[in-house]
């Protein structure tokens, strides 16, 4: 036994990949290894990808992103290059239906202006003012929304081309290419015509026409299991594919969905935003576009007035801008690539690979068992011929018998190869994904439902996942003065008695706050005024706007600007230098950001009420940081706002100045705790889960956050970014288990806290991430989770599970989901292979001792239903419970077969075999049988055999617990499947006995089946009385201080 368990573990280290962009060679490795024993390659592999196609699509996209390489970086070429098959003498004629909607260039024109970076075209159409009169569009209202539907009809739509979706017919076709069905199939006509010629019509047609009938049953079963599952899937990518962008449409901003732009869009692009089709660059700041999905570069391009052309596809690095499309759909190459995009299907998740080990191992075991089995039956029958003196003379019985044979040691096979064991991963995962997508967490790559399980530690975000991210202004500091403004005496204190009440200082103040913004005050249809953009700026929008109300004092507008640096989270500042109405129009420079920052950039204060300026000595910069610092420690987040003036003709200058600002004001900003984040922090703790905040906020408004929501204790470590960055690896080794809270942190350093986590210690990291530069964190992490309101495309694309509320409780939803999904395998695999195991040696030491088997095809075939499909449907799709977040996650190294299992299955196998083999030599005396009552003991030991398995699948509901009966009713699934499986195990055996090779039961009969059955229930109670060890998984040393649950009578 220990040679076999050696080399099947041997055998399984072939079926070990990462859960996250596994090597070919290991995807190819465990496919070999599976060989050629699979009934039905189609239907195992359905979910698998395709890495010969997967190979091809990746030669397409590197040819189509060579051309383009050519097109972008050697434009002259290009021209000749990229579209000498498309272009006839530079002609494109205008279709009549585009002149009589009032356009004057064709789509194929338009479309090719920026496909080939085509310049001289461009101006040949008058710029980009031309080209948006061609195409009868404004650039400051936009398109009519009345208009949109004309304009999709002649330049077409923005949608690309998808493979058709498969229907139900083709699962039914994949169901049937069984290759073991096609065997007994062909079993079933021959036994037709045998049994016709020797017994006539119909009494020889039963036997074949009731193997026919189930298979026909199975195949219709499992398609339409399948078949379900693909719907799933199916809406699943339709939601992964939504994103929304925003546009200007009949002078009014607003968001729609990126299949719905339309050529002559004016759209606003900021950083992290996908560019959703081909277009033109009408104007903007600092944009710059990271064009590598398309061309394979990855330097960043410039896209100013001198380099306008954007390609759909391509990422927002930096900047924002407007842009007016110009192609959509298949027009672009977008378009083109996405087709290969698709190709060869998602990688397989560590589960489904595993479970294709398990299941190889255990029909390599089957097959041999077939062969012994079909062995010992001919031998016996030869044997009993040869003793005749017939072993010559052979007849059509004869051959019925040896066909029988055969057809018993396929069925064999098809009950002990069980394919269902990979499949049943995508089952559960699938009901998993949908749930979780009611529960606003969108799931875009399987493996990641399946590993977030396991996660042992979550480094989290504050702002908006811990936080509302519905942020207000609570508190200003205004010239050495601090009032608090979110109430409505407050800020009429702060309008009448601070600086405000100077109009030169309002007028400051107000040009930074609106002007210092990626954000914007747009008026709605109803006319109500709305701000767009991110929380933080909108709040203090929203404080220049009941400024302005109070004060009557406007921000000017109108005013122009020379040069815009936009926030990212590595500077952590923004600034704009504008034409300032306050100045008589001479250039001002305003520096927005966090206030450590800002106030190091600073060399003078307000400091009194008329809106007087002094240097910033040491003295006031200790009484800003002071106020900075109670802010802070009240849980507000702080931002500065600074300005200074410019020198004439330095306005554009190649950046914006990086001294000598004078400080204007700090901003207190409240974002509140969501409720709900303290439960399930102290969830995260119970589940062994580790949560790590990690955020760019100033550290005394992280401490008050996290202290609030539990994550920072006594014993834990709060350290800032720069003092991470600055230890050497042992001590970070030292530091990182201790790690409770890192403010001030730069993307790099929560890439680098990951990278430690996952190396030095072996956690299972799952990563929050809502920016750009969040993509490297959420792209190492085991799990990466991007916000859905808060997180630009960018991060989306990179993470694995979307959380569509940003809240902090769906990510618990998600681990919750996640260990389901792998308890309830382990469920399903008990329970398969307790019926594997039974059924095998039961058919095998029947035919050894008897010369038949006690199972007929019919009946087999039944089993396999109810293990396999029925059995995946009733365990694999069972809702969470809470106690499964009251236990350590499943370690890295751990065992998928535990040992709890393996004492379930040996116990409840035992158990069964006992009794069949009780029944099958004793059962005719124990019930008063009469000797030649073969068919009646079969049927009975059929029926006791089904009832074994029915009530050995409830036990299987709970691997440790005794109370298998509990939260029985909240899956509606596993009641329908039983009770389906009862309700046809008494028709098959009452009504279609002629087929299934039945006869009727009496009463008492069906009651001692029953009692037997549910024997099952108190012999699985015993056994989780029995203590196992915790077997040489890697959990049962854990770092984090949690210790597997036990087992036995403590457990109950």
């Amino acid at each position: 036994m220990a040679y076999l368990r050696k080399k099947s573990m041997e055998f399984l280290k072939s079926f070990e990949v990462p859960s996250k962009n596994p090597s070919e060679d290991a995807q190819r490795r465990w496919r070999d290894a599976v060989g050629t024993l699979v009934k039905n390659r189609r239907r195992r592999f359905r979910m698998v990808p395709d890495l010969d196609k997967r190979s091809q699509a990746e030669t397409q996209r590197r040819k189509i992103q060579e051309k383009l390489r050519v097109a972008l970086y050697v434009q002259k070429a290009a021209l000749q290059f990229i579209d000498a098959a498309r272009r006839t003498a530079e002609q494109h004629p205008l279709p009549e239906l585009a002149r009589q909607c009032g356009f004057s260039i064709s789509a194929e024109e338009l479309a090719s202006v920026v496909r080939g970076h085509d310049g001289k075209s461009l101006r040949h159409h008058k710029g980009v003012d031309g080209v948006a009169r061609k195409v009868n569009v404004s650039l400051s209202t936009g398109v009519k929304a009345d208009d949109a539907g004309v304009r999709a009809e002649v330049y077409g739509s923005n949608t690309y081309a998808e493979k058709p979706a498969r229907t139900f017919w083709m699962f039914l076709w994949d169901a049937s290419q069984d290759m073991t069905l096609m065997l007994l199939a062909l079993c079933a006509v021959v036994s037709v015509v045998i049994g016709v010629a020797t017994e006539g019509w119909p009494g020889g047609v039963s036997d074949g026409a009731g193997i026919m009938l189930t298979i026909a049953l199975v195949v219709a079963i499992t398609a339409a299991s399948d078949y379900k599952q693909s719907l799933q899937f199916r809406d699943l990518d339709k939601e992964k594919k939504k994103i929304d962008i925003q546009v200007t449409r009949d002078g009014l901003r607003q968001k729609v969905s990126i299949y719905d732009i339309v050529v002559g869009d004016v759209v606003h692009l900021s950083i992290g935003d996908q560019v959703p089709a081909d277009g033109l660059f009408i104007d903007g700041y600092s944009f710059f576009v990271d064009e590598s999905s398309l061309s394979g570069e990855s330097e960043p391009v410039h896209v100013s007035a001198n380099n306008r052309f954007l390609l759909g596809g391509t990422k927002v690095q930096d900047g924002s801008a407007r842009m007016l499309v110009t192609a959509v759909g298949m027009r672009t190459e977008w378009g083109n690539l996405m087709e290969t995009l698709s190709q060869g299907g998602e990688d397989e998740t560590p589960l489904q690979v595993k479970l294709n080990g398990v299941a190889t191992i255990i029909g390599k075991i089957g097959l041999a068992f077939a062969v012994l089995t079909f062995t010992v039956l001919m031998a016996r029958f030869l044997l009993a011929k040869a003793n005749a003196n017939a072993l010559l003379v052979w007849g059509m019985e004869d051959a019925l018998s040896v066909l029988n044979f055969f057809a018993v040691a396929v069925t064999i096979i098809v009950v002990a190869v069980p394919e269902g064991l990979p499949l049943a991963v995508t089952l559960s995962l699938a009901f998993a994904m949908k749930k979780l997508m009611q529960e606003r967490a969108l799931v875009r790559h399987l493996s990641a439902c399946e590993t977030m399980g396991s996660a042992s530690c979550i480094c989290t975000d504050k702002t908006g996942t811990l936080t509302t991210n519905h942020m207000v202004v609570e508190k200003v500091w205004l010239a050495g003065a601090a009032t608090t403004v979110s109430t409505a005496k407050g800020f009429e204190e702060l309008v009448t008695a601070s600086a405000l009440s100077s109009e030169g200082f309002t007028k400051v103040l107000l040009e930074g706050v609106f002007h210092c913004s990626g954000s914007e005050v747009v008026r709605g249809k109803d006319g109500r005024t709305s701000i767009m953009g991110t929380p933080t700026e909108t709040a203090l929008l929203e404080f220049g706007l009941g400024v302005e109300k109070r004060t009557g004092v406007d921000h000017g507008a109108a005013a122009t600007k020379h040069r815009v640096e936009p926030f990212n989270s590595v500077k952590k500042t923004m600034g704009v230098v504008i034409a300032s109405p306050s100045a008589g129009g001479r250039p001002r420079a305003f520096l927005k950001g966090a206030s450590e920052v800002v106030l190091r950039k600073c060399s003078a204060v307000v400091n009194d009420r008329h809106g007087g300026v002094e240097t910033l000595t040491e003295k006031n910069a200790k009484r800003v940081a002071g106020a900075i610092d109670a802010f802070a420690c009240e849980a507000l987040r702080t931002l500065c706002l600074a300005y200074q003036d410019v020198p004439v003709g330095a306005e554009n200058a190649a950046e914006i100045p990086g001294e000598g600002y004078t400080l204007l004001a700090v901003f207190g900003i409240k974002d509140p705790l969501r409720p709900g984040v303290r439960e399930a922090v102290r969830t995260c703790h119970a589940a062994g889960i580790n949560v790590r905040m990690v955020t760019g906020d100033n550290i005394n408004t992280a401490k008050a956050i996290a202290r609030e929501c539990g994550i920072l204790t006594e014993d834990g470590v709060a350290i800032e970014g720069p003092e991470f960055r600055q230890m050497s690896p042992d001590q970070m080794r030292e530091v990182i288990p201790k790690i409770q809270l890192m403010a001030r942190s730069l993307p790099l350093d929560k890439h680098t806290l990951v990278t430690n986590l996952r190396g030095m210690f072996g956690e299972v990291v799952a990563v929050t991430g809502d920016g750009t530069n969040d993509a490297p964190a959420l792209h190492e992490a085991d799990i990466g989770l991007a916000m859905g309101i808060a997180g630009t495309e960018v991060a989306k694309e990179n993470a694995d599970v979307i959380i569509m509320d940003d809240n902090f409780s769906t990510i618990i939803n998600v681990a919750k989901w996640g260990r389901s999904v792998y308890i309830n395998i382990q469920k399903f695999v008990q329970f398969q292979l307790t019926v594997n195991v039974v059924a095998l040696i039961v058919n095998f030491v029947s035919a050894s001792f008897t010369g038949s088997a006690p199972l007929t095809i019919v009946q087999l075939l039944w089993v396999n239903l109810i293990m396999d499909t029925l059995g995946a449907l009733a365990l694999a799709t069972e809702p969470p419970s809470d106690a499964m977040m009251r236990r350590p996650p499943v370690g890295r190294g751990d065992n998928f077969i535990t040992k709890v299992m393996w004492r379930n299955i040996v116990g409840q196998s035992i158990y069964q075999l006992l009794i069949l083999g009780v029944l099958l030599f004793r059962g005719k005396a124990l019930f008063h049988m009469d000797a030649g009552a073969d068919e009646l003991l079969n049927t009975f030991v059929f029926n006791t055999f089904v009832f074994c398995q029915v009530f050995n699948e409830v036990n299987s509901r709970e691997m440790e617990k005794v109370n298998v009966f509990s939260g029985v009713f909240s899956s509606w699934v596993f009641s329908a499947v039983v009770g389906a499986t009862v309700a046809f195990q008494a028709v098959l055996v009452e009504l279609l006995g002629t087929f299934a090779g039945t006869v009727h039961l009496s009463g008492r009969l069906w009651l001692m089946s029953v009692l037997i059955g549910s024997v099952s229930l108190p012999v699985g109670a015993l056994l989780k009385c029995i203590p196992v060890g915790s077997g040489d998984g890697a959990s049962s040393d854990r770092h984090d201080g949690y210790q597997p649950i036990p087992t036995g009578p403590s457990a109950v």
